[in-house]
């Protein structure tokens, strides 16, 4: 056996041991191929409390703080320092556009050079940065990327996910934003199983009734995330599976990808594979990008079934 295929709640040993399977294959790992884009998430606060959010961001949850601008400096100076040639800092949350320094943040990170793509559900939060957004796009053209969450084409299952009022107040801030010319993108769901090309079809057909300017059969325009469920049954990955189901290490996220979180309480930022594993302590790497270019075990279930099984990446 190499996947292991049983029932995760009945069998508690499953992603205990960072090394070894739940049937004593060896776990897979993922080295560092290149740091293409990192990511800081700008704290756990949302203006929302949704059903599915992998992180439980909302209006009460701050375990992980705002990121400060000070917080964020020393990781690009790293870069620099290092010749990383990192292309990519990504912005998530919570809601970024609550951090009362996202201002500063994106104004420091395009000002240096990089590509800035900000998560956000374009809701009340950035309508207060419309002017500082429209500063920046000046300065900056499409090295200003925002991805806007719209779970799906129907307002129905937005809402289901989102809560009431979610659906117009986010496209609002999709219209506003292709009107006004940005470098967007929609991240859309797979919760409720439908066809992929269905809901790519979909999307678009809301997309024209709405005017916004998306190609919804691009893939990074439109991305289609993998759902992420820590409960459900879903087989552990081992050396072997790279061959067993043609998937190329390189191409997971943590090839090429970090997340800096700054945990609430903690004097100092920390350094994690990716935007999934948030709060799992094993998967720390240490507090500067030096430290953080090693193996990444395969000890988690969102590994699993987002980025190995589902094919899902957060970065462009």
């Amino acid at each position: 056996m190499t996947i292991v295929e049983k029932d995760q709640t009945a069998d508690a040993p499953k992603f205990l041991d960072p090394d070894v399977t739940a049937d004593g294959s060896p776990r897979a790992s993922v080295a560092l191929r290149r740091l293409e884009t990192l990511w800081f998430n700008t704290g756990t606060l949302c203006n929302l409390t949704c059903t599915h959010c992998y992180i439980e961001s909302s209006p009460t949850n701050d375990r992980l703080s705002y990121i400060t601008l000070d917080e964020v400096q020393p990781f690009l100076d790293e870069i620099r320092e290092c010749g990383l040639g990192t292309r990519e800092i990504g912005l998530t949350g919570g809601e970024p556009f609550m951090n009362p320094e996202i201002d500063g943040i994106l104004a420091e990170v395009l000002d240096r050079g990089f590509d800035a793509l900000v998560l956000t559900n374009a809701m009340t939060p950035m309508t207060h940065h419309r002017d500082a957004l429209l500063a920046l796009k000046a300065r900056h053209g499409d090295a200003l990327k925002l991805r806007v969450s719209l779970d799906h084409f129907t307002e129905a299952r937005h809402r289901e996910e989102r809560g009431d009022h979610s659906w117009e107040r986010t496209l609002d801030g999709l219209r506003w934003l292709s009107d006004n010319g940005f470098s967007i993108a929609v991240a859309g769901r797979t919760l409720w199983g439908d066809d992929e090309a269905a809901l790519r079809a979909g999307f678009g057909s809301l997309f024209r009734r709405h005017g916004v300017r998306i190609d919804e059969n691009d893939p990074s325009t439109l991305v289609l995330f993998p759902e992420m469920d820590e409960a459900a049954p879903v087989p552990e990955i081992t050396t072997a599976c790279w061959g067993i189901l043609s998937v190329d290490p390189d191409a997971m996220m943590c090839a090429s990808a970090r997340m800096v979180v700054k945990r609430r309480g903690a004097s100092a930022p920390v350094v994690l594979p990716c935007t999934l594993l948030p709060y799992d302590t094993q998967f720390e790497l240490g507090p500067n990008l030096r430290n953080a270019a090693g193996e990444v075990k395969l000890n988690h279930p969102h590994c699993a079934k987002f980025c190995v099984l589902g094919g899902g990446s957060c970065s462009t």
